[in-house]
């Protein structure tokens, strides 16, 4: 994987919109990056910086790193659990399996849920225990698998609450935990990466710090109506990406 001078908008840009919204980045860096560098590279080039970018829009903020760290992974522990289950399945699943097949399925539930949002047709999953489990292993397994958790992840928390806050807190911890788990799994390939390609994700990560930074800043005037809407709409460009990438692959 060697450098090209278009890493570097396509990192600040998407930084700036997980600073904006509090998530966007993977999906935006992976739709990019995995028509270039194959899936499993493109996962392995945005891996670091998403996991820095999550664990930034997490504990950061107002409340302060302990109050953010602690309540939310107390209050959503289970969440966390089940995600870390799928994530492990997902993630090996990327080593075995045609993502091409995972990343059409996955565009098809973006694009219905996103559209008959958009519409007036607002999708209320049950906030019970048994749809935050489902909810959450399938979450884990895409982002294992694809690194487009949030897709999933959004149906349920955009259903539980509309505290942009919130969402971006827990989204943001699940996809730090997802990052954590699919290191694990993918750690034969990681010790394959060679210097040259660190140093340049060393570098990407450290413009994208800078760019979630400028975002948070700018998120601060976005109301919550706006949040939503934004979100939404990026689902659908970002569906339309994933769906085309897998007909890509399968061709």
């Amino acid at each position: 994987m060697k450098f090209e001078l278009w890493l570097i908008p396509l990192f600040l840009i998407a930084s700036l919109l997980h600073g904006i919204a509090g998530m966007g980045f993977p999906l935006i860096t992976i739709g990019a990056l995995s028509g270039v560098y194959g899936l499993t590279n493109a996962v392995v080039l945005v891996l670091v910086p998403t996991a820095v970018l999550n664990l930034m829009a997490w504990v950061g903020g107002t409340g302060g790193v302990w109050h953010n760290t602690t309540f939310y992974l107390k209050k959503y522990l289970p969440l966390v659990i089940v995600s870390i289950l799928g994530s492990a399945l997902g993630a090996y699943l990327l080593l075995v399996v045609n993502a091409s097949y995972l990343m059409l399925a996955l565009s098809l539930v973006v694009l219905w849920y996103a559209t008959s949002s958009l519409l007036g047709k607002k999708i209320t999953l049950p906030d019970t225990t048994l749809s935050l489990v489902v909810i959450g292993f399938i979450a884990g397994v895409v982002g294992g698998a694809t690194n487009a958790m949030s897709s999933v992840l959004l149906m349920y928390l955009l259903s539980m609450t509309d505290d942009k806050t919130v969402i971006i807190k827990v989204g943001n911890l699940c996809y730090f935990v997802n990052k954590i788990v699919q290191a694990i799994v993918l750690k034969e390939v990681l010790l394959q990466v060679p210097t040259q390609t660190w140093t340049m994700i060393i570098g990407l990560t450290v413009l994208s710090v800078l760019g979630i930074i400028i975002g948070a800043r700018l998120g601060k005037r976005l109301p919550s109506a706006h949040f939503r809407t934004l979100i939404l709409w990026v689902l659908v460009g970002l569906g339309i990406k994933v769906g085309w990438q897998g007909v890509i692959g399968l061709g």
